[in-house]
């Protein structure tokens, strides 16, 4: 069975425009979905992108706006008309509770999604614990998730006790991701080829039945 290593912050626009492809990818082709949400920003700019307020107009109007917008049409998602109201508000809340959740399945897929469309449909805050407990309440009502389950955690996440594995696991998935020199959010790892951005789905798609011959391109070094 295929295994496709899912990096995105909880935030993510992009990561929300490709989620559901994502997922009926998956069914499709019968591989496993690995979440890894992971703290955007320094995954970025290990990589030299300039933190948002350091762009230029130019370039934040089309990669943040109208390829967003033109990528909602593509897909059929519903999407804002402008930059989330509290898309510089901390994410990490959220992120734990995708996490409370496990790795795999249809508990955490359906409420990451959750997670991603209140922000970017809904301009929903995901540092807000009451906007994050009723999108957990509706999630778990709609799959009937039942008691003692992993998806307890949640509820002592939003009690503010530590939980120090979820920070645990949080930073590891960071830290994997700057290892993997990760460049953004969403990123997908299948047997060991990275697809960077939900515009490599389809792409993602054609690897899980024809495998794209083995990378031999060489660069010289950039410290050259």
């Amino acid at each position: 069975m295929a295994v496709i290593t899912y990096y995105y912050s909880a935030h993510s626009a992009f990561a929300y425009l490709g989620h559901w492809h994502l997922l009926a990818l998956c069914a499709a082709h019968g591989a496993t979905l690995l979440h890894r949400p992971m703290a955007l920003s320094p995954v970025v700019e290990a990589q030299g992108s300039l933190p948002f307020a350091a762009r230029t107009q130019a370039h934040v109007d089309y990669f943040f706006g109208r390829e967003i917008e033109r990528w909602a049409e593509w897909r059929g998602v519903d999407i804002l008309s402008h930059r989330p109201t509290h898309h510089d508000a901390d994410y990490t809340l959220a992120s734990l509770m995708i996490l409370a959740l496990g790795t795999d399945g249809p508990m955490v897929d359906a409420f990451a999604g959750a997670v991603l469309r209140a922000h970017w449909r809904d301009d929903a805050d995901l540092s807000d614990k009451a906007t994050l407990a009723t999108l957990w309440a509706k999630t778990k009502t709609s799959l009937r998730h039942p008691e003692g389950s992993p998806g307890t955690d949640i509820d002592r996440v939003l009690s503010g006790e530590g939980m120090p594995h979820l920070h645990a696991a949080y930073w590891a998935n960071t830290q994997a991701a700057l290892a993997q020199g990760v460049m953004g959010s969403p990123t997908y790892v299948l047997d060991g080829d990275m697809f960077y951005g939900q515009d490599r789905l389809e792409m993602l798609a054609q690897a899980l039945t024809q495998p794209f011959a083995p990378h031999r391109w060489q660069n010289p070094s950039v410290d050259q």
